[in-house]
């Protein structure tokens, strides 16, 4: 889809975005939930949305995104995920990351109800396909594959921190904080950042304002906002922080 296309799309505002505020719709046996659309510093598209594939579900159809790169996160359940003829299985905070112009598709493959939110972006400069093949292209990544890493204030697991076809630098990992703690003082870094939340609660603090978010919630701050994030509650509180530029 061309730039031109996405010439009326309004840029996403630092902030929060609650799940439970978030419209369910239901077709047959999926629901899905369309958590926020819009642009970015560095992206012309940039949308998250998130897909309930009931027990028994039926495959999603195989597809490819022409000119988009997408980031799968299984929030909860069991999915196979077949990439070009390769398939995984992926449990909770599971991720996939995908190249443009790959066929892939989805399936539960648990007996519980599958979760996932899908991350779909375009970049402002051209797609660079060969940058993305160079770093290592599209990547199938388990949670309970990586090294966790203790810290001050908690610990953290390393998922991937390279360039792609659509960004300069991709970066994520999930973060682990000990009750009542902060994770760094505010700061600010030219990238956009995201942070899901899996479990727990925190205070985010954005140019000045406060916001709070449970499991299931995002936070996004746009390229130089200031930003620092906090545990909130008397228990660890753990989730997924991604940024790209």
């Amino acid at each position: 889809m061309s730039l031109t296309a996405f010439a009326q799309l309004q840029p996403i505002k630092s902030g929060v975005f609650k799940w439970d505020d978030i419209e369910v719709k239901t077709n047959g046996d999926r629901q899905s939930r369309a958590i926020l659309k819009g642009a970015s510093t560095h992206l012309a598209y940039f949308s998250i949305h998130a897909t309930t594939q009931d027990v028994g579900a039926k495959p999603s159809k195989a597809h490819a995104n022409e000119d988009m790169e997408e980031l799968v996160i299984v929030k909860e359940g069991e999915m196979k995920v077949t990439i070009e003829g390769k398939s995984a299985i992926l449990g909770a905070n599971g991720v996939f990351s995908l190249m443009p112009q790959q066929m892939h598709s989805l399936e539960n493959v648990g007996d519980t109800p599958l979760t996932y939110y899908v991350i779909r972006y375009q970049s402002k400069t051209p797609m660079n396909i060969d940058r993305g093949i160079g770093s290592g292209g599209s990547l199938v990544i388990n949670a309970d594959s990586l090294n966790y890493k203790p810290t001050t204030v908690g610990g953290v697991r390393s998922y991937f921190d390279r360039p792609t076809a659509m960004c300069e630098r991709l970066e994520m990992h999930v973060t682990t904080l000990d009750r009542k703690v902060a994770s760094h003082e505010p700061h600010s870094h030219i990238e956009t950042e995201i942070i899901l939340m899996i479990s727990g609660e925190t205070v985010q603090l954005i140019d000045g304002i406060e916001y709070t978010a449970k499991a299931g919630d995002f936070y996004f701050m746009e390229s130089e906002s200031i930003h620092g994030i906090r545990n909130a509650s008397d228990q660890p509180t753990t989730y997924f922080a991604f940024k790209w530029k």
